[in-house]
């Protein structure tokens, strides 16, 4: 992905493409494509003290100015409330394959910056390839410090450090946080004290648009200071890290990590761009957590944390359509571990903490996960991965569901599930505000009483597997089926209530009906399958994704915009979502008999988002998109479920061998 000086003419249209990359603990890095921070969340080391939680902003950025004879450049873009640090003029090229990269021209010198993180370390490195004409120059680079939580930001006042210089190493220990030093190495140069300690009034736009604080200030001690001489090539390693050990050597380390990417590539087995670029988009999420020992899923970049239903939605294209078996394993033991009353954690524990399990849908994806692992995989000994370290829990869940549990989810005497009431938020679409829940869904939720009866033929078919009766699960799935097609089809408009209540039927047109269509094991005949997927296309496809409401009725809401309490009333009214769009890709071919013609079509819903990858945040998917026109990406700029599910619906359903792209089965 190739971006030159058209995509910032002006400052504005400079910031409006971001890019991320990660640590696989929970640290990351990133910014705009012209290097100026636009979000309290952009920096160059944003590390993980605990994995994957608690991120603190480390290293802001690094400011570059060459001095050329009588002329200096800036190569620093910085927004302040008194206007622009425009350094992107000279920024030629910003290159993201499987890493960043810069290249600015200076006259007849040209400099190349490439970031790339050391795997599994809070260590950023940052690698300069210089290339002078036939001036003598100097080169100042200013790093910009912090140690602040990554939401927040800092006053003068909060920038407290003792520094060391000491062998070309910069070592800052701030006040609040003495335990973690953090280390700036430079292979190149002197570090020269400045007189103007703090970087003051870095303004971030993201966080104008959203009515949040947008000025903070940064540390700054110390300039390196390197001089080039006519004619030379100079490579320079910069690294920051709060490790003891951490490599030195910026090129090898890009190198070392651009490998990595490429082998993630290959070992998936496609041969399609697309698909390629979905792979390694996916490898950000996963992630080591220190306090299971196992992988995790980050729900979202930069700010969620890993989330049950987000992990179990997200798991089969980021580790199955991957070929990542051994972190699906653990993620789904990780799961299992910490069921607790038939519920699979809403939030995982940090610091002693107790997990959140308030979400009714999470234990039921985990089923459809469990299926899907063992459809990718189905080696005995996966079988029996399944049958000692999950099976028992699965069997827990049925019987808590069937039985009552908490957060008002039980079985009815119609054999279909409740859950919710009060101010409780247990669907996917949970906001709430003070005392005000924006999308209860109490009652009998559309989604979940199809993931229900998929639960219970995975079981069926688990118990047959396993040697054990089938027929409770067979006659209660059967039972299932019957109230679900008598209470929720809505024939007026040939498709499904959004939720059943002995008070009333919802029937406002949301995109939950997809998955009555689109998971293993259903419900409803072709004819009202046919009906589904026709009124998801034709009231909610929205390019990017589906609409969380339809257009017609009167409570949608066309953009997510505007302070906190506007953007929740339109989060789940209206707001288009990328990842239900792997269930209508799925559920489109499915009704359609995997037809050429099917296949061809799903391949346009999915078009618009070939073009994402290169909007928004570079190279990912985002979480949410405005409903309306002019269509512009919201929310977390890079979401796990956004991508796995694109990822899982394209090369499920939409690519074969045909396509030159084929998976690799071993």
């Amino acid at each position: 992905m190739r971006f030159g000086k058209g995509y910032w003419k002006t400052f504005k249209s400079g910031i409006e493409r971001e890019w991320v990359i990660t640590n696989g603990i929970g640290g990351y890095c990133g910014s705009s494509i012209i290097g100026a921070n636009t979000r309290k969340h952009h920096g160059m080391l944003i590390a993980s003290l605990h994995a994957p939680v608690q991120r603190y902003m480390i290293l802001s950025k690094i400011d570059e100015s060459i001095k050329l004879g009588d002329e200096t450049y800036s190569l620093a873009a910085t927004q302040r409330p008194a206007g622009y640090e425009e350094g992107q003029h000279h920024l030629q090229t910003f290159i993201y394959d499987e890493l960043p990269h810069y290249r600015y021209q200076a006259e007849e010198m040209f400099i190349t910056k490439t970031l790339s993180f050391e795997r599994e370390k809070n260590t950023i490195t940052i690698a300069y390839d210089i290339v002078n004409g036939s001036k003598e120059a100097t080169m100042k680079f200013t790093p910009l410090f912090n140690f602040r939580e990554h939401g927040e930001k800092s006053e003068k006042a909060d920038l407290i450090f003792d520094v060391t210089d000491n062998d070309n190493v910069l070592t800052l220990m701030h006040e609040k946080h003495k335990d973690f030093p953090v280390h700036f190495y430079f292979s190149e140069g002197k570090a020269v004290k400045r007189e103007q300690i703090y970087d003051e009034e870095m303004e971030y736009q993201t966080e104008i648009n959203t009515g949040n604080t947008a000025v903070e200030n940064h540390y700054t001690p110390y300039d390196i200071v390197v001089e080039v001489r006519p004619y030379e090539n100079k490579k320079i390693s910069f690294v920051c890290s709060i490790e003891d050990d951490y490599v030195k050597d910026a090129f090898a380390n890009a190198e070392n990590e651009t490998e990595r990417i490429k082998k993630l590539k290959e070992s998936a087995g496609y041969k399609d761009e697309f698909a390629d670029a979905l792979v390694q988009a996916a490898d950000q999420f996963i992630v080591k957590r220190e306090s299971t020992g196992y992988k995790t899923v980050l729900a979202g970049l930069p700010w969620f944390t890993d989330w049950g239903r987000d992990t179990m939605i997200a798991l089969q294209g980021l580790t199955l359509a991957t070929g990542r078996f051994e972190d699906a394993r653990g993620i789904l033991k990780t799961f299992a571990k910490y069921v607790k009353n038939g519920l699979v954690p809403n939030m995982f524990p940090d610091e002693g903490m107790e997990p959140l399990y308030n979400t009714v849908d999470a234990s039921l994806w985990y089923f459809y996960s469990v299926d899907k692992y063992l459809s990718y995989t189905g080696n005995d000994s996966d079988y029996e991965f399944v049958k000692n370290d999950i099976y028992t829990k699965l069997k827990g869940i049925i019987h808590s569901y069937s039985n009552g549990t908490d957060f008002s989810i039980y079985m009815d005497k119609d054999s279909l599930i409740h859950a919710g009431g009060g101010f409780d938020q247990v669907t996917w679409m949970d906001v709430r505000v003070g005392e005000w829940v924006v999308t209860p869904r109490h009652g009998k939720p559309v989604e979940i009483n199809a993931l229900w009866y998929n639960a219970l033929k995975v079981m069926e078919n688990l118990s047959e597997r396993f040697g054990e009766s089938s027929s409770e699960y067979t006659e209660l799935a059967e039972k299932v089926k019957e109230s679900f097609n008598a209470k929720f089809w809505n024939e007026d408009a040939g498709c499904l209530y959004d939720v059943v209540d002995d008070s009333g039927n919802d029937d406002k047109i949301r995109p939950n009906q997809i998955w009555a269509v689109s998971l293993p094991y259903t419900m409803l005949d072709r004819n009202k399958e046919k009906c589904v997927v026709e009124t998801v296309i034709n009231k909610l496809y929205a390019s990017y994704g589906l609409r969380t409401l339809s257009k017609d009725n009167p409570e949608y809401k066309a953009h997510y915009v505007g302070k906190l309490h506007d953007r929740d009333a339109a989060y789940h009214q209206g707001t288009t979502w990328a990842f239900p769009l792997g269930g209508l890709v799925t559920a489109y071919v499915k009704v359609n008999d995997h037809s050429a013609e099917s296949i061809e079509y799903a391949k346009m819903l999915l078009e618009p988002l070939k073009d994402h990858l290169t909007d928004g945040c570079v190279g990912s998917i985002a979480e949410i998109f405005d409903g309306d026109e002019p269509v512009i990406s919201r929310g977390c700029y890079a979401q796990a479920w956004s991508v796995g599910e694109i990822l899982r619906a394209y090369t499920e359903d939409c690519i074969s061998e045909s396509d030159g792209a084929l998976r690799n089965e071993d």
